[in-house]
């Protein structure tokens, strides 16, 4: 048997640079195309599968399939060829990250950002329906992201044309587990709802950070796709609006007829979950406008029997006078209320001149480690610089526990976990904020003289608080400190993220 070789020359142009991806029927490498002068990607089926009739007719299948769809949000086939037995597909090259790799590396995305990328899916996958193809396999590590951003849906090697009867064999399964459909999963026919309901999953995944069914094996997560219902996005993420998270769930409907009618139809639906967020609220939740309460019965206000016209009467030889009393009473609540609002904007007003004469401004913070002295000694350190990079859309987050309490890879807890935040010289803060996407998590700020030691080093200078979108800390430092941890103790799901830290002080 031979195996592929960096620096191997498959169909006498292509030249094997790297290997990029492995696959159970194929390897991915990076090749330069000796005749076009240009960087490709080449994919090779594995040398077991080659003289397998199946799976070269599926290879094979996969290339022509691919080939026939001219989309922007499509990976492009160049070239498809043999070479002694081998079979290989060549594709544009896409340098940049799949989208499973941004999950893993940023966790749960923007909401705006989640919404456009499944979108461009979206798209990609209802133009191959209407050329009659269903995907069968979507799920992140599929979808590829160029420079610019843009999402490109690549590996059709599972495809089957819709116009085909028995699209799946009764009993086979294909696809990838934590994105496959109810009737994939039992080996049922398949058709573009299976994508659906696959794309659905990857949107649940970019808008929470996780899959919808997590498992340890194959049969598992495919029977928990069959027989649970999903976990609701807003009680992961409740900035969520209703209606995205409704798109959601429709596409994870467990009978296909209850799914969006097409794919067409839930990028329809996304475009107006996308227009409903406005210009500036990416990350703001859809505000619900609720009708009025109804109105309650009406006081009853004409006499009905001679004692209530003996009534009416005595009021008005009372005289006109008394008939001024509901004006002076409007007079008088609204001078009250004259004067409660006055004394609010007072009290506001002398905080806000309080905080000016304590001379409050920004102070520059630089996230420069993590911070587990009582774990492995790192917590995610290879992306800490983006807690403090002025982007919201990118985050450093813990690494992944699966329990609110931190335990160890020993299984032991430990208290808590930290980001090492420097503020460039000794002084004191008045307040540190964070940002995040991803909240709920319980946090409390620590200070010290130096970026590592022991917790004793660093003492807590904060009031423990429960990390929403926005939440400030208040701290009280009996002297001054460069470092600042911001001290995780207790998680919301299992990861906390942090997408940007800031602070303000006094005046030097």
């Amino acid at each position: 048997m031979t195996f592929a070789v960096i620096g191997e020359v498959i169909g006498g142009r292509y030249e094997l640079e790297e290997l990029v991806g492995r696959g159970g029927m194929s390897n991915v490498y990076r090749a330069h195309d000796r005749l076009l002068e240009r960087t490709v990607a080449l994919k090779l089926l594995h040398d077991r599968y080659s003289d397998d009739d199946e799976y070269v007719e599926r290879f094979r299948r996969e290339a022509r399939a691919a080939a026939r769809l001219s989309h922007p949000n499509i990976v492009t086939v160049i070239d498809r060829g043999e070479q002694e037995g081998r079979q290989y597909i060549v594709f544009e090259h896409v340098a940049g990250e799949n989208l499973k790799e941004v999950v893993r590396n940023r966790g749960a995305l923007p909401i705006k950002q989640a919404i456009e990328l499944v979108l461009q899916v979206a798209r990609a996958l209802s133009f191959a329906h209407e050329h009659g193809l269903v995907h069968r396999d979507v799920k992140p590590q599929n979808v590829l992201l160029n420079g610019d951003g843009r999402a490109k849906v690549t590996d059709f090697g599972i495809a089957r044309t819709l116009d085909v009867d028995g699209v799946t064999i009764t009993g086979t399964v294909l696809g990838t587990s934590h994105y496959i459909s109810p009737e994939q999963a039992r080996g049922e026919q398949v058709d573009a709802q299976s994508d659906v309901y696959s794309l659905g999953a990857v949107l649940y995944e970019l808008l929470t950070g996780e899959v919808p069914f997590p498992g340890d094996n194959f049969v598992a997560v495919a029977m928990r796709h069959i027989r649970e219902e999903p976990p609701s996005v807003l009680e992961q993420r409740p900035e969520v609006s209703v209606r995205l998270a409704a798109a959601a769930e429709r596409a994870l409907e467990k009978d296909p007829e209850k799914r969006f009618g097409s794919m067409h139809a839930f990028v329809e639906e996304l475009q107006a979950c996308l227009a409903a967020l406005g210009e500036e609220g990416e990350n703001e939740p859809t505000m619900i406008v609720r009708p009025p309460p109804a109105p309650g019965p009406r006081p009853r206000t004409a006499p009905g029997d001679e004692a209530d016209t003996t009534a009416s009467r005595r009021v008005q030889e009372r005289g006109e006078a008394r008939r001024w009393w509901p004006v002076v009473a409007v007079f008088v609540g609204l001078a009250i209320a004259i004067a409660v609002i006055g004394w609010l904007v007072l009290r506001d007003a002398t905080g806000v001149f309080e905080k000016a004469q304590a001379g409050l401004r920004p102070v520059p913070l630089h996230a420069v480690a993590s911070y587990d002295p009582l774990g492995d000694g790192s917590e995610r350190s290879d992306i800490v610089g983006f807690a403090t990079d002025g982007d919201l859309t990118t985050a450093w987050s813990t690494e992944t526990y699966y329990s609110r309490q931190l335990y160890t890879g020993s299984g032991s807890l430990k208290p808590g976990v930290g980001l090492v935040l420097d503020a460039g010289r000794s002084r004191k803060l008045s307040e540190l904020t964070i940002r995040t996407a991803g909240g709920g998590y319980r946090a409390v700020i620590r200070a010290g003289d130096a970026a590592a030691g022991p917790l004793s080093s660093f003492p807590v200078v904060s009031k423990s608080e429960v990390v929403g979108k926005k939440t400030k800390f208040e701290l009280e430092q009996p002297r001054p400190a460069r470092y600042y941890v911001v001290w995780i103790t207790k998680l919301a799901g299992k990861k906390a993220f942090a997408n940007e830290v800031t602070a303000r002080g006094p005046r030097a």
